[in-house]
């Protein structure tokens, strides 16, 4: 008799009990869940069918792949995708040997060379990945299929935080939360972002959905009035009927008149700091890579921008509502104590900052909008000139003047600014932007 063949599976044992349509890892399987009813008994075995999904660790995706490893097993992947479903089209038939089997195969009649090395020295990262790339979609349509007529929610909240923890199609279970909303969904959300082992990805994703949740309590709050709250901008800034929620921009056509040319001098003034700063404000618009992570600081102006709309209702109550509030997000570099000397640092760096992003909007609108450069001149090019020197809404600041720049007083404070070597270089070169090499230099 011949000895029987030992499979090595490729999914927990507990996957490979369960019945159709849980067990199924073909495309059929999302076609078939969106026609399965939504009954108590169907969302319970959905829920069971993660839990045994969840039951073993699942192996580490691998380290150190060369770029020529990931573009191999995406050859593999893309080519052998239909073929795999169809040889091993369930939990159960998912082997060690079954996907070996269609590798070796692939590689003898594949249409590119594939190196020997490869598939002797990374089967075991090919078959992990593979493993995982199959547990992932397989999870995605079953919280999927719990997204659309949850019953159970709380339960269901569990098992979609579980799902991220283990970082088991973790961005679909997190907008199985959001969808889920409060309370279920929104108190998993914040232990999601306060779990160190979560990946700082997956924690900024669920705070995003999380914000989108809480934004309802933060836009209430930002439609009360500041009685008797202390304010920490200028009375002159105050009084800016524009919203922070719409960037403090200026109407582009705001009239000429000399209320408005008023009103911005006295913004300007009040906004200028004594001495240059040591951390200029970041430019108010992020343009970051596909790649890349937004930073920290955008997170935190989704919220204070919702709280305190308005300059007159820019705060110390509300500033250290704000805080709290970053803090219990986890958003990183927040101080976890309001009321203690980071909290107070944080709150100045954040007023300066809106301080220089208001200051910025009144540049713009005095450079884009402003027309005649009589009513502006000199003070708006003086002034100008102060905060570039001050790295205080620098870009605007210069902006406005190259705008103005057949004015006299403003050319020569561009050529200054080009030439103060103890300016960023982006500021010195935008001054120099417009001007002729010799006016550049001949104030160097």
């Amino acid at each position: 008799m011949a000895a029987k063949v030992i499979e090595h599976h490729l999914l927990p044992w507990a996957m490979r009990e369960l019945p159709s349509p849980w067990n199924d890892l073909t495309p059929k399987r999302k076609r078939t869940l969106e026609v399965l009813p939504h009954t108590a008994a169907n969302e319970q075995a959905a829920m069971d069918a993660l839990a045994a999904a969840l039951s073993e660790t699942r192996p580490a995706s691998p380290d150190g792949w060369s770029d020529e490893s990931w573009e191999l097993y995406d050859r593999f992947r893309a080519e052998c995708a239909h073929r795999l479903a169809q040889a091993m089209p369930t939990a159960d038939l998912l082997t060690r040997e079954g996907v070996i089997d269609v590798l070796r195969a692939w590689a003898q009649n594949a249409a590119g060379s594939v190196p020997d090395w490869w598939i002797e020295e990374r089967t075991d990262g090919i078959l992990a990945t593979w493993a995982r790339s199959v547990l992932s979609v397989w999870a995605h349509d079953v919280l999927w299929w719990l997204r659309q007529e949850p019953q159970d929610q709380r339960s269901i909240a569990a098992a979609a935080e579980r799902c991220v923890r283990a970082d088991l199609s973790a961005q679909e279970a997190v907008n199985l939360l959001h969808a889920l909303g409060a309370p279920h969904g929104e108190q998993a959300l914040l232990r999601v972002v306060q779990d160190a082992g979560v990946s700082a990805h997956h924690r900024a994703w669920a705070r995003e959905w999380l914000i989108a949740i809480r934004r309802r309590g933060y836009d209430s709050r930002g439609r009360e009035q500041a009685h008797g709250e202390e304010p920490l901008l200028p009375p002159a800034v105050r009084e800016l009927p524009y919203a922070w929620a719409s960037g403090f921009q200026w109407p582009s056509g705001l009239p000429e008149t000399e209320e408005n040319l008023a009103r911005a001098r006295a913004v300007l003034e009040a906004c200028l700091p004594a001495e240059p700063v040591s951390e200029p404000a970041p430019a108010p618009s992020w343009e970051g890579g596909e790649d890349e992570e937004p930073p920290a600081w955008l997170e935190v102006r989704s919220v204070m921008s919702r709280l305190m709309p308005y300059a007159r209702q820019v705060t110390r109550e509300r500033m250290t509502e704000a805080v709290r509030e970053c803090a219990l997000l986890g958003i990183p570099g927040c101080p976890p104590d309001p009321e203690g000397e980071q909290a107070q640092l944080f709150a100045r760096r954040w007023v300066a900052w809106i301080s220089s992003w208001i200051a910025g909007e009144v540049f713009t609108w005095l450079g884009m909008h402003v027309d005649s450069p009589v009513g502006i001149t000199p003070w708006a090019m003086e002034l100008a000139e102060r905060y570039a020197h001050h790295d205080v809404a620098a870009g605007p600041a210069v902006a406005m003047l190259r705008w103005h720049d057949t004015v006299p007083r403003a050319r020569q404070a561009l050529c200054r600014i080009a030439a103060d070597n103890a300016l960023p270089p982006g500021v010195r070169e935008s001054a120099c932007d417009g001007l002729s090499r010799s006016e550049a230099c001949g104030q160097g």
